[in-house]
Protein backbone atom coordinates (compact mmCIF):
# COMPACT_ATOMS: atom_id res chain seq x y z
CA UNK A 1 0.00 0.00 0.00
CA UNK A 2 1.19 3.52 -0.77
CA UNK A 3 0.44 6.30 1.69
CA UNK A 4 -0.42 9.98 1.44
CA UNK A 5 -1.86 10.18 4.97
CA UNK A 6 0.64 12.71 6.36
CA UNK A 7 4.00 14.36 5.81
CA UNK A 8 5.88 12.22 8.31
CA UNK A 9 5.18 8.73 6.98
CA UNK A 10 8.91 8.16 6.60
CA UNK A 11 11.53 8.31 9.33
CA UNK A 12 14.28 10.83 8.67
CA UNK A 13 16.20 12.34 5.77
CA UNK A 14 19.24 10.17 4.87
CA UNK A 15 21.70 13.05 5.42
CA UNK A 16 20.50 13.35 9.01
CA UNK A 17 20.53 9.60 9.57
CA UNK A 18 24.08 9.36 8.25
CA UNK A 19 25.20 12.18 10.54
CA UNK A 20 23.54 10.51 13.55
CA UNK A 21 25.35 7.26 12.75
CA UNK A 22 28.66 9.02 12.10
CA UNK A 23 28.58 10.80 15.48
CA UNK A 24 26.86 8.05 17.45
CA UNK A 25 29.84 7.09 19.65
CA UNK A 26 31.12 10.63 20.10
CA UNK A 27 30.64 11.70 23.71
CA UNK A 28 28.80 15.00 24.07
CA UNK A 29 27.20 16.97 26.91
CA UNK A 30 23.42 16.91 27.20
CA UNK A 31 20.54 19.38 27.20
CA UNK A 32 21.70 21.34 24.17
CA UNK A 33 25.26 22.08 25.29
CA UNK A 34 26.72 19.95 22.48
CA UNK A 35 28.58 21.50 19.57
CA UNK A 36 25.91 20.58 17.02
CA UNK A 37 23.15 22.41 18.90
CA UNK A 38 25.39 25.48 19.22
CA UNK A 39 26.10 25.30 15.49
CA UNK A 40 22.43 24.78 14.60
CA UNK A 41 21.39 27.83 16.59
CA UNK A 42 23.96 29.99 14.81
CA UNK A 43 22.83 28.69 11.41
CA UNK A 44 19.20 29.43 12.24
CA UNK A 45 20.15 32.94 13.33
CA UNK A 46 21.85 33.47 9.97
CA UNK A 47 18.97 31.93 8.00
CA UNK A 48 16.46 34.21 9.73
CA UNK A 49 18.76 37.27 9.59
CA UNK A 50 18.27 37.62 13.35
CA UNK A 51 21.73 37.60 14.96
CA UNK A 52 20.26 38.31 18.40
CA UNK A 53 17.57 35.61 18.22
CA UNK A 54 16.94 33.26 21.11
CA UNK A 55 16.57 29.74 19.71
CA UNK A 56 15.37 26.65 21.58
CA UNK A 57 15.07 23.10 20.24
CA UNK A 58 11.99 21.27 21.54
CA UNK A 59 10.86 17.70 21.01
CA UNK A 60 7.55 18.07 19.10
CA UNK A 61 4.77 20.32 17.85
CA UNK A 62 2.15 19.93 20.56
CA UNK A 63 4.76 20.36 23.30
CA UNK A 64 6.06 23.42 21.50
CA UNK A 65 2.66 25.09 21.16
CA UNK A 66 1.73 24.44 24.78
CA UNK A 67 5.14 25.48 26.10
CA UNK A 68 5.45 28.71 24.12
CA UNK A 69 1.93 29.83 24.96
CA UNK A 70 2.34 29.06 28.64
CA UNK A 71 5.75 30.75 28.75
CA UNK A 72 4.81 33.95 26.95
CA UNK A 73 1.41 34.92 28.33
CA UNK A 74 0.32 35.18 32.00
CA UNK A 75 -1.52 32.32 33.67
CA UNK A 76 -4.87 34.16 33.41
CA UNK A 77 -4.54 35.00 29.70
CA UNK A 78 -6.17 33.48 26.62
CA UNK A 79 -4.93 32.87 23.09
CA UNK A 80 -6.90 33.64 19.90
CA UNK A 81 -6.89 31.19 16.99
CA UNK A 82 -8.89 30.44 13.88
CA UNK A 83 -11.62 27.86 14.50
CA UNK A 84 -9.59 25.35 12.47
CA UNK A 85 -6.34 26.16 14.28
CA UNK A 86 -4.35 23.17 15.42
CA UNK A 87 -4.41 24.17 19.09
CA UNK A 88 -8.21 24.48 18.91
CA UNK A 89 -8.89 21.15 17.21
CA UNK A 90 -6.11 18.58 17.12
CA UNK A 91 -4.05 18.95 20.29
CA UNK A 92 -6.33 17.23 22.81
CA UNK A 93 -6.82 20.38 24.86
CA UNK A 94 -3.09 20.69 25.63
CA UNK A 95 -3.25 24.49 25.78
CA UNK A 96 -6.35 24.44 27.99
CA UNK A 97 -4.62 21.93 30.26
CA UNK A 98 -2.08 24.65 30.91
CA UNK A 99 -4.88 26.98 32.01
CA UNK A 100 -5.21 29.09 28.86
CA UNK A 101 -8.56 29.40 27.11
CA UNK A 102 -8.43 29.15 23.31
CA UNK A 103 -10.75 31.77 21.80
CA UNK A 104 -11.71 30.90 18.25
CA UNK A 105 -12.53 33.26 15.39
CA UNK A 106 -14.11 32.37 12.02
CA UNK A 107 -11.77 30.69 9.57
CA UNK A 108 -11.56 31.66 5.91
CA UNK A 109 -9.90 28.89 3.91
CA UNK A 110 -8.23 27.92 7.18
CA UNK A 111 -6.95 31.42 7.93
CA UNK A 112 -7.77 34.22 10.36
CA UNK A 113 -8.60 37.68 9.03
CA UNK A 114 -7.31 40.89 10.55
CA UNK A 115 -10.83 42.38 10.34
CA UNK A 116 -12.27 39.59 12.48
CA UNK A 117 -9.46 39.99 15.01
CA UNK A 118 -9.98 43.76 15.16
CA UNK A 119 -13.74 43.31 15.54
CA UNK A 120 -13.32 40.81 18.38
CA UNK A 121 -10.85 42.98 20.29
CA UNK A 122 -12.93 46.14 19.93
CA UNK A 123 -16.05 44.31 21.13
CA UNK A 124 -14.09 42.74 23.98
CA UNK A 125 -13.05 46.10 25.42
CA UNK A 126 -16.44 47.67 24.69
CA UNK A 127 -18.00 45.13 27.06
CA UNK A 128 -18.30 46.68 30.51
CA UNK A 129 -17.66 43.24 32.00
CA UNK A 130 -14.44 42.51 30.10
CA UNK A 131 -12.51 42.08 33.36
CA UNK A 132 -14.70 39.04 34.06
CA UNK A 133 -13.74 37.41 30.74
CA UNK A 134 -10.69 35.43 29.63
CA UNK A 135 -8.22 38.13 28.66
CA UNK A 136 -6.68 37.66 25.17
CA UNK A 137 -2.95 38.32 25.06
CA UNK A 138 -1.77 36.21 22.13
CA UNK A 139 -2.73 35.45 18.52
CA UNK A 140 -1.87 32.00 17.19
CA UNK A 141 -1.52 31.37 13.43
CA UNK A 142 -0.44 28.30 11.48
CA UNK A 143 1.76 28.76 8.41
CA UNK A 144 0.60 26.88 6.38
CA UNK A 145 -2.92 26.57 7.78
CA UNK A 146 -4.65 23.26 8.45
CA UNK A 147 -6.05 23.53 4.91
CA UNK A 148 -2.67 24.05 3.32
CA UNK A 149 -3.27 27.74 2.66
CA UNK A 150 -0.71 30.42 3.45
CA UNK A 151 -0.81 34.01 4.65
CA UNK A 152 0.49 36.67 2.31
CA UNK A 153 2.84 39.34 3.57
CA UNK A 154 -0.01 41.86 3.45
CA UNK A 155 -2.30 39.58 5.49
CA UNK A 156 0.36 39.05 8.14
CA UNK A 157 1.15 42.75 8.27
CA UNK A 158 -2.53 43.54 8.85
CA UNK A 159 -2.76 41.00 11.69
CA UNK A 160 0.49 42.26 13.18
CA UNK A 161 -0.87 45.82 13.18
CA UNK A 162 -3.94 44.72 15.16
CA UNK A 163 -1.68 42.83 17.56
CA UNK A 164 0.41 45.95 18.13
CA UNK A 165 -2.69 48.06 18.72
CA UNK A 166 -3.98 45.71 21.41
CA UNK A 167 -0.62 44.52 22.77
CA UNK A 168 -1.10 40.93 21.61
CA UNK A 169 1.86 38.60 21.07
CA UNK A 170 1.89 37.16 17.54
CA UNK A 171 2.89 33.48 17.53
CA UNK A 172 3.29 31.51 14.28
CA UNK A 173 3.11 27.72 14.35
CA UNK A 174 5.57 26.58 11.70
CA UNK A 175 5.20 22.81 11.96
CA UNK A 176 5.06 22.79 8.15
CA UNK A 177 6.92 26.06 7.68
CA UNK A 178 9.23 24.81 4.95
CA UNK A 179 6.29 23.72 2.80
CA UNK A 180 4.69 27.13 3.23
CA UNK A 181 7.80 29.11 2.34
CA UNK A 182 8.49 26.84 -0.65
CA UNK A 183 5.02 27.37 -2.09
CA UNK A 184 4.91 29.12 -5.48
CA UNK A 185 2.41 31.55 -3.96
CA UNK A 186 4.57 32.53 -0.99
CA UNK A 187 5.79 36.13 -0.91
CA UNK A 188 7.65 35.64 2.37
CA UNK A 189 10.97 34.13 3.37
CA UNK A 190 12.39 33.29 6.80
CA UNK A 191 13.80 36.78 7.50
CA UNK A 192 10.52 38.44 6.51
CA UNK A 193 8.50 36.11 8.73
CA UNK A 194 10.87 36.76 11.63
CA UNK A 195 10.28 40.49 11.31
CA UNK A 196 6.49 40.11 11.29
CA UNK A 197 5.96 38.03 14.42
CA UNK A 198 7.12 37.89 18.03
CA UNK A 199 7.84 34.17 18.14
CA UNK A 200 7.62 31.31 15.64
CA UNK A 201 9.00 27.86 15.17
CA UNK A 202 10.65 25.98 12.36
CA UNK A 203 9.11 22.54 12.08
CA UNK A 204 11.46 19.62 11.80
CA UNK A 205 9.21 16.62 12.48
CA UNK A 206 7.19 17.13 9.28
CA UNK A 207 10.06 18.47 7.19
CA UNK A 208 12.75 15.82 7.15
CA UNK A 209 13.69 15.40 10.81
CA UNK A 210 13.02 12.39 13.00
CA UNK A 211 11.58 14.77 15.59
CA UNK A 212 11.99 18.29 16.85
CA UNK A 213 10.98 21.92 16.38
CA UNK A 214 13.17 25.03 16.57
CA UNK A 215 11.52 27.90 18.46
CA UNK A 216 12.77 31.35 17.46
CA UNK A 217 12.35 34.55 19.46
CA UNK A 218 13.71 36.80 16.70
CA UNK A 219 14.65 39.85 18.77
CA UNK A 220 16.19 38.02 21.73
CA UNK A 221 12.81 38.41 23.39
CA UNK A 222 12.49 34.99 25.02
CA UNK A 223 10.77 34.93 28.42
CA UNK A 224 13.04 34.82 31.44
CA UNK A 225 14.13 31.28 32.32
CA UNK A 226 12.74 29.85 29.06
CA UNK A 227 15.03 26.82 29.35
CA UNK A 228 13.50 25.96 32.72
CA UNK A 229 9.96 26.41 31.37
CA UNK A 230 10.73 24.07 28.46
CA UNK A 231 11.90 21.42 30.93
CA UNK A 232 8.83 21.87 33.13
CA UNK A 233 6.66 21.10 30.11
CA UNK A 234 8.51 17.89 29.23
CA UNK A 235 9.71 19.39 25.96
CA UNK A 236 13.44 19.26 26.70
CA UNK A 237 15.50 16.35 25.39
CA UNK A 238 18.30 15.13 27.65
CA UNK A 239 20.26 13.90 24.62
CA UNK A 240 20.04 17.33 23.04
CA UNK A 241 22.53 16.22 20.41
CA UNK A 242 19.71 14.35 18.67
CA UNK A 243 17.93 17.63 17.95
CA UNK A 244 21.11 19.62 17.42
CA UNK A 245 22.47 17.26 14.78
CA UNK A 246 19.16 17.24 12.93
CA UNK A 247 18.76 21.01 12.72
CA UNK A 248 22.44 21.54 12.04
CA UNK A 249 22.08 19.22 9.05
CA UNK A 250 18.79 20.73 7.89
CA UNK A 251 20.41 24.17 7.84
CA UNK A 252 23.54 23.06 6.01
CA UNK A 253 23.62 23.74 2.27
CA UNK A 254 19.99 24.90 2.37
CA UNK A 255 18.75 21.32 2.87
CA UNK A 256 15.59 22.46 4.70
CA UNK A 257 14.33 24.53 1.77
CA UNK A 258 15.56 22.12 -0.90
CA UNK A 259 13.55 19.22 0.48
CA UNK A 260 10.58 21.53 1.06
CA UNK A 261 10.61 22.52 -2.61
CA UNK A 262 10.72 18.84 -3.53
CA UNK A 263 7.52 18.20 -1.55
CA UNK A 264 5.80 21.14 -3.23
CA UNK A 265 6.79 19.86 -6.68
CA UNK A 266 5.16 16.51 -5.87
CA UNK A 267 2.06 18.26 -4.50
CA UNK A 268 1.65 20.27 -7.69
CA UNK A 269 1.91 17.04 -9.70
CA UNK A 270 -0.75 15.56 -7.44
CA UNK A 271 -2.96 18.62 -7.90
CA UNK A 272 -2.59 18.49 -11.69
CA UNK A 273 -3.39 14.77 -11.71
CA UNK A 274 -6.66 15.32 -9.82
CA UNK A 275 -7.63 18.10 -12.21
CA UNK A 276 -6.83 15.98 -15.27
CA UNK A 277 -9.22 13.36 -13.94
CA UNK A 278 -11.92 16.00 -13.27
CA UNK A 279 -11.70 15.36 -9.53
CA UNK A 280 -12.66 18.62 -7.82
CA UNK A 281 -10.52 20.14 -5.08
CA UNK A 282 -12.34 21.25 -1.94
CA UNK A 283 -9.88 24.11 -1.48
CA UNK A 284 -7.10 25.54 -3.60
CA UNK A 285 -4.04 24.67 -1.54
CA UNK A 286 -0.65 25.89 -2.80
CA UNK A 287 1.29 23.70 -0.39
CA UNK A 288 1.88 20.02 0.31
CA UNK A 289 -1.65 19.19 1.49
CA UNK A 290 -4.26 18.59 -1.23
CA UNK A 291 -7.99 18.10 -0.59
CA UNK A 292 -9.75 16.27 -3.45
CA UNK A 293 -13.45 15.49 -3.21
CA UNK A 294 -13.78 11.79 -4.03
CA UNK A 295 -16.87 9.77 -4.87
CA UNK A 296 -17.71 6.52 -3.11
CA UNK A 297 -16.71 4.67 -6.28
CA UNK A 298 -13.29 6.33 -6.36
CA UNK A 299 -12.70 5.57 -2.69
CA UNK A 300 -13.63 1.95 -3.31
CA UNK A 301 -10.93 1.81 -6.00
CA UNK A 302 -8.38 3.02 -3.48
CA UNK A 303 -9.44 0.59 -0.77
CA UNK A 304 -6.48 -1.50 0.39
CA UNK A 305 -4.15 0.14 -2.15
CA UNK A 306 -3.80 3.79 -1.14
CA UNK A 307 -3.89 5.33 2.34
CA UNK A 308 -5.18 8.89 2.80
CA UNK A 309 -7.33 10.83 5.27
CA UNK A 310 -11.06 11.58 5.16
CA UNK A 311 -11.85 15.06 6.48
CA UNK A 312 -15.57 15.37 5.87
CA UNK A 313 -18.43 13.42 4.29
CA UNK A 314 -21.42 14.49 2.24
CA UNK A 315 -24.83 12.82 2.24
CA UNK A 316 -24.38 11.69 -1.36
CA UNK A 317 -21.41 9.50 -0.39
CA UNK A 318 -18.69 11.89 -1.53
CA UNK A 319 -15.96 12.88 0.89
CA UNK A 320 -13.42 15.64 1.35
CA UNK A 321 -10.11 13.82 1.59
CA UNK A 322 -6.55 14.87 2.31
CA UNK A 323 -3.48 13.71 0.42
CA UNK A 324 -0.15 14.98 1.78
CA UNK A 325 3.23 14.92 0.10
CA UNK A 326 6.57 15.28 1.86
CA UNK A 327 10.31 15.54 1.39
CA UNK A 328 10.30 11.78 0.68
CA UNK A 329 7.23 11.22 -1.52
CA UNK A 330 8.33 9.10 -4.54
CA UNK A 331 7.15 10.31 -7.94
CA UNK A 332 6.17 6.73 -8.70
CA UNK A 333 3.54 6.86 -5.93
CA UNK A 334 1.70 9.64 -7.73
CA UNK A 335 1.83 7.69 -10.98
CA UNK A 336 0.52 4.59 -9.19
CA UNK A 337 -2.32 6.60 -7.64
CA UNK A 338 -3.21 7.95 -11.06
CA UNK A 339 -3.24 4.45 -12.52
CA UNK A 340 -5.54 3.13 -9.78
CA UNK A 341 -8.00 5.99 -10.21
Amino acid sequence: MISFTCDYNEGVHPDILNKLIETNLEQMPGYGDDRFTVSAIEKIRRATACPEADVFLLVGGTQTNATVIDAVIPHYAAVIAASTGHIAVHESGAVELGGHKVITLPQHDGKMRAEDLKDYMSRFYADASWAHMAHPEMVYLSFPSEYGTIYSRRELEAIRDVCKEYELTLFVDGARLGYGLASPEADLDLPALAQLCDVFYIGGTKVGALCGEAVVFPRGNAPKHMFTIVKQHGALMAKGRLLGIQFDTLFTDDLYMRISHYAIDRAMELQEMFRDKNIPLFIQSPTNQQFPVLTAEQMNKLEGKVAYEVWDRFEDGRAVTRFATSWATPEKNIKELSKIL
